[in-house]
């Protein structure tokens, strides 16, 4: 990826279904540009990342993941309460993030 980009928390998205928000977002400097000014991401940021919580269900998360996919997103990544990664991107599950490779699969939790 070009540039170091941003990353900032609670990041809200216009999706189909109304208005997401990733826990987590990585955007490039090209793509902040575009989305700075915005009060609500009518583009969403490169990688949106969700934390899941006892709360979330499979469906509510597939959707997301999907959602955020189709409204510009490369990749989704999906942290669990044990801190393991799934990385999503238009094809489907990965078995590492494609953007930054580098990214461990498992993460520590405090």
């Amino acid at each position: 990826m070009r540039g170091v980009g941003e990353v900032f928390p609670e990041c809200p998205i216009q999706v189909e279904e109304g208005v997401k928000v990733a826990d987590v977002v990585w955007v490039s400097p090209e793509r902040y540009q575009k989305i700075s000014k915005q009060d609500i991401c009518l583009i969403a940021p490169e990688i949106c990342i969700e934390v899941l919580s006892d709360s979330n269900t499979t469906r509510e998360m597939q959707s997301k993941i999907y959602q955020y996919l189709k409204t510009g997103a490369q990749e989704v990544w999906v942290c669990d309460s044990a801190g393991q990664m799934q990385f999503f991107s238009a094809v489907g599950l990965l078995i590492t993030s494609q953007l930054i490779p580098d990214f461990p699969n498992t993460v520590p939790i405090d």
